[in-house]
């Protein structure tokens, strides 16, 4: 009896060990999440830029199916995923850097996923400028890690503004 014990609590030990990892992985990840979200508020773009693997970033948006309809009434030729070579994460930081109001992202339901080697996280998001949502929908990120730490590789969001504009 005591020898199934002991052999059950050593075969367990892996697992924790893994379980560890994943923890740790995890709020790796979670620290990009909020220097994501502080570099944003703070207004702090070198800090902003050091999250991303290369400034040629996966950066793309797309509009919700609300807001399309009321966006095609004035210009039949909107389209829902625009690309756009000027979309990016510079671009992006610059725009909120030269905002007077204050900028927030908020990010609620964050789900992580990692091997400790790549990690995609999913999550609800608001934007605000001042006390004001802008708009709101679903992002999701890759990252890989590299010798300096974690590294977003892509963004992607749906944009549902609010209220719904055209």
């Amino acid at each position: 009896m005591k020898t199934s014990l002991l052999l059950a609590l050593l075969l367990c030990f892996p697992v924790l060990g893994q379980a560890a990892e994943v923890d740790a992985d995890n709020r790796s990840v979670e620290a990009v999440v909020e220097a994501f979200r502080a570099s944003i508020v703070d207004k702090d773009k070198p800090r902003f830029i050091k999250l991303f693997l290369d400034q040629d970033t996966v950066w793309q948006n797309v509009v919700g199916e609300a807001n399309l309809r009321k966006m095609r009434v004035k210009n039949p030729e909107a389209v829902k995923a625009r690309i756009d070579s000027k979309d990016n994460p510079t671009a992006f930081i610059d725009e909120i850097v030269a905002e007077k109001e204050r900028q927030e992202e908020k990010f609620r339901n964050v789900k992580i996923d990692s091997d400790g080697e790549i990690a995609s996280v999913y999550f609800d998001y608001s934007y605000h400028a001042g006390d004001k949502e802008t708009n709101h929908g679903k992002e999701a990120w890759h990252l890989v890690r590299t010798d300096d730490g974690w590294k977003i590789v892509s963004v992607i969001w749906s944009v549902n503004w609010t209220p719904a504009e055209g």
